[in-house]
């Protein structure tokens, strides 16, 4: 009964540990938001700098598995390469042996210290709360292994038990071991810092941690692997690039184990510190391996996925650099207005067409697309302050001013959008699920819509001023009469699908007026508002 008490102490301390990591990777990415997805983007161009960004913010996360299904994402909006995510993805293990070594020279004894100052800091009304959290569950983690290796310490009395974690066991064991327990709890971080406080207590021999760390490695890679499951190819390689990577570092090193594992036992330090050095140095050795061979990995992972076209084609992100003039940056400017337009066309036919369909593919194309719009517009924003100082007169001034309202009216439209997905999104979260008659009203109102979109998109490739009121004023009347139709099915009982699309015609009626307005800019007026 005693031992059940220590494991059950043991499994509860476990949770902890986990809750703390995650809690401390949420608070973490609370504070970095969009400038760190920016700064991954742009940074990682060169594979050594890839790696040195992975490792680091895997370190600070305290998850390789958070940031590789970041790298993924970003590769799947379009904002980070395949090729530019290899570095990342290398770099994360590296980032994961800052855990074991705080753990392996017990600078965890600093976690009351971090916990205090951390719940201090929460408590003050101004941003340094959100620092505050970080602290917290930062402390929080480390305090968590503290409590496991005083809740495993009776089992040090347990001489059978000792006697079959410290015999060596097959290797093979071991590493599926680690891999099916980091699998479980979805993070290598765990497993390592278990297996260095088990070896720290003298409850787990070298021999057979060293397998259980090495595992680890590949069971953190199903994070990635289950992130995929819908994403476009390029993301697909970069989650294949990840799996082959580290059970590739695993092949390379099980022979070296298998040879000299029986002598692990006599290395001359701590068993705890002769683990986390190991694991640092299996981690580093994988990530230089794969970095002298990235170009023919790469291509490997080419070869595998196919060349795997995107979904969409991504709008060029412009960008500010001394050389370009003011006449080369307007044009690059004006030259992705037509583009975006078609791209919001596509979205509103791939949203309306989603509520008609109910097709979760569908659906799930739309999401990728308005998140892409969504980045879009936080780079134009960044953008157009930095090419401010490429204006030399009133004239480019003016220039600069009509391009940015025709971006913000572009984006408007897609705010209007995005609102009618998440109609969708509420549907079915739901279950609801649309009748016939709703159905050909959508229908028609989608097909009007999308007509005033192609004659907006045409009038920017023509001189004449635009005139668009036969299309207006079919919108607009269709709106009126579905609008009606609407209000007299949400009468009847059982409705349920006509209350789901109360806002519909409003987010309809906002979207008709904003891609009117956006139209006039063309004919030289300003447009209210």
């Amino acid at each position: 009964m005693d031992t059940l008490n220590v494991l059950m102490a043991g499994i509860a301390a476990v949770v902890l540990f986990i809750f703390g990591l995650e809690s401390f990777s949420a608070a973490i990415e609370q504070i970095s938001g969009e400038r760190f997805r920016r700064f991954l983007a742009r940074a990682t161009r060169i594979p050594l700098v890839g790696v040195l960004i992975g490792a680091v913010v895997t370190a600070v996360v305290q998850s390789s598995s958070a940031t590789s299904v970041i790298a993924i994402g970003l590769v799947n909006a379009g904002v980070l390469s395949f090729a530019n995510s290899v570095g990342i993805i290398f770099g994360a293990n590296v980032g994961t042996t800052v855990t074991a070594q705080l753990v392996a020279f017990e600078l965890t004894e600093f976690a009351p210290i971090l916990l205090i100052v951390g719940f201090l800091l929460s408590l003050v009304r101004s941003r340094m709360s959100v620092f505050g959290r970080s602290i917290f569950y930062f402390g929080f983690v480390f305090f968590s292994l503290n409590l496991i290796s005083s809740s495993l310490r009776p089992l040090q009395e347990e001489p059978a038990l000792i006697e079959f974690l410290t015999q060596p066991q097959n290797p093979l064991i071991g590493i599926l071991a680690g891999a099916l327990f980091t699998a479980a709890v979805q993070s290598s971080s765990v497993t390592t810092g278990l297996a260095i406080v088990l070896t720290q207590q003298g409850l787990l021999g070298l021999e057979n941690a060293v397998p259980l760390i090495m595992g680890a490695n590949i069971g953190t890679t199903s994070t990635a692997m289950l992130s995929i499951m819908k994403m476009d190819p390029a993301a697909k390689k970069t989650a294949l690039s990840h799996l082959l990577f580290n059970v590739g570092g695993v092949l390379v090193f099980l022979p070296v184990l298998l040879i000299f594992g029986d002598r692990l036992a006599t290395i001359d330090a701590p068993p705890a510190v002769a683990l986390a050095m190991i694991h640092l140095v299996f981690n580093v050795a994988t990530c230089a391996l794969f970095l002298a061979i990235v170009g023919p990995f790469t291509r490997l992972v080419e070869r595998v996925i196919g060349e795997g076209r995107m979904d969409f084609d991504r709008i060029e992100i412009p960008s500010a650099t001394p050389e370009e003039g003011f006449e080369q940056v307007a044009s690059q400017l004006e030259e992705n207005v037509g583009r975006l337009l078609a791209f919001l066309q596509e979205n509103y036919n791939l949203v309306t067409l989603s509520i008609e369909s109910g097709y979760r593919g569908i659906f799930d194309a739309c999401a990728r697309r308005i998140e892409y719009v969504a980045f879009l517009e936080r780079e134009h924003l960044a953008y157009f302050a930095r090419i401010v100082p490429a204006v030399t007169d009133e004239t480019q001034s003016r220039r600069l001013l009509d391009l940015i309202t025709r971006y913000d009216y572009l984006f408007q439209i897609h705010d209007s959008i995005d609102d009618l997905f998440n109609t969708k999104r509420m549907m079915n979260q739901h279950y609801i699920e649309l009748k016939s008659d709703v159905l050909m009203m959508i229908r028609e109102l989608s097909i009007n819509t999308l007509a005033l979109f192609k004659a907006v998109h045409a009038d920017l490739q023509s001189d004449e001023p635009p005139d668009h009121r036969t299309q207006v004023d079919i919108a607009r009347g269709t709106l009126d009469r579905v609008n009606r139709e609407l209000l007299t099915l949400l009468a009847r009982p059982g409705r349920e699908d006509v209350g789901a699309l109360s806002n519909f015609v409003t987010y309809s009626r906002r979207l008709v007026d904003k891609l009117l307005n956006f139209a006039r800019l063309g004919e030289g007026r300003a447009p209210g508002r």
